[in-house]
């Protein structure tokens, strides 16, 4: 009776442990913050075609930050795309953001091109200067129809 208590007792700790080892291998793989040391700026931009939220944000290629969120403005009729950046990175008001893609055909992100200014933007402010992406379709189509004209 003893022995199958004590069996029990390390079976169950060994199930435990590993509990734990999976949250934390899904926590560290997953890039899933615990602690969230990030704040929140707006940004615009006439097309986000191709961005998905949870893109990085890159200044100078090195990682800042994610997209929070990516939704229509009813009323300006563009983009708004919600941006998390981390703690200790300091943007100026007239920082650049701009829609890139990581290669040829590689996944979109942000990439922020820092400003002069001496304001910096402060939690819920918005980049006012903005570049939206590059749409190959429309070029390769103006390319093609172009051509044909001549």
């Amino acid at each position: 009776m003893l022995k199958d208590k004590k069996k029990e007792f390390y079976v169950g700790l060994f199930i435990i442990i590993g509990m734990i080892c999976v949250l934390y291998l899904f926590s560290r793989l997953g890039e899933i913050k615990l602690n969230n040391h990030t704040y929140p700026v707006t940004a615009y931009f006439t097309s986000v075609s191709g961005l998905k939220t949870g893109a990085r944000i890159e200044m100078a290629g090195v990682h800042i930050g994610k997209v929070a969120s990516i939704g229509l403005d009813k009323e300006k009729l563009v983009a708004k795309v919600q941006l998390q950046i981390n703690q200790g990175i300091e943007l100026s008001e007239d920082s650049i953001a701009s829609v890139k893609t990581a290669g040829i055909i590689g996944e979109k992100y942000i990439e922020i091109s820092p400003g002069g200014d001496d304001l910096i933007l402060e939690p819920n402010d918005e980049i006012f200067n903005t570049e939206s992406s590059l749409d190959i379709e429309s070029l390769v189509r103006k390319f093609i129809f172009d051509k044909e004209k001549k």
